[in-house]
């Protein structure tokens, strides 16, 4: 019997809490080697992985981005106890995952333009690349046994994350994943129907 590809494609959730086993090193390479078999832009490969395993600078990042978070919250009108407990729950998440995973993106090898337009498109373009990579890695987690959780914080903080990490001036921080092994089995929340998304043209 073939891989139930599909199966694993529906079963997937994001894990939010973990259990307190270590992640080995072939696994987490495994992973990785996966998400870079995405396709991407003229196969540029734009995306980076930055891997933090160490409690003290995972907590230093999780409370940095609260701290920029919690501006941003204060900005929408949200009162200050709903940032504290905002801020401290997101601090707990990330912190707390056995591994965290700052992916970036690199512009070096794309396609350079002289005008605005086209540039914006090829960075859209390297955009599309590392969010490619970042769904096989989340695919592949799930197919060893493992959790994961994407989350968009670091676009809104980019500098902060940098600054942090120490990261070279083209790296361009996108997302960071939470990896596990799941204590937490999430029910599958809602998708819209076919009919609300597909849209038949020339049939």
């Amino acid at each position: 019997m073939g891989f139930d590809i599909i199966g694993l494609l529906k079963d997937r959730r994001s894990i939010r809490e973990y259990i307190p086993k270590e992640v080995p090193e072939s696994v987490l390479n495994s992973i990785l080697e996966v998400a870079m078999w995405a396709p991407s832009a003229h196969n540029a490969q734009p995306w980076r992985f930055i891997v933090i395993r160490d409690l003290a600078l995972k907590l230093k990042l999780a409370e940095a981005m609260a701290r920029r978070w919690k501006r941003d919250l204060a900005k929408n009108g949200v009162s200050e106890r709903d940032r504290e407990n905002l801020t401290r729950a997101s601090v707990e998440r990330f912190s707390s995952a056995p591994i965290v995973m700052v992916s970036c993106l690199t512009m070096v090898e794309m396609h350079h333009y002289p005008d605005k337009k086209r540039q914006r498109i090829e960075s859209i373009m390297a955009v599309q690349s590392v969010a490619a990579a970042i769904e096989n890695m989340l695919l592949a987690a799930h197919a060893m046994g493992l959790g994961t959780c994407w989350l968009c914080a670091p676009l809104f903080c980019p500098e902060t994350v940098r600054k942090l990490l120490t990261l070279p001036s083209d790296f361009e921080p996108q997302a960071l994943i939470t990896l596990g092994y799941p204590a937490e089995r999430p029910l599958p929340p809602p998708r819209k129907s076919l009919k609300e998304i597909v849209h038949l043209n020339g049939w």
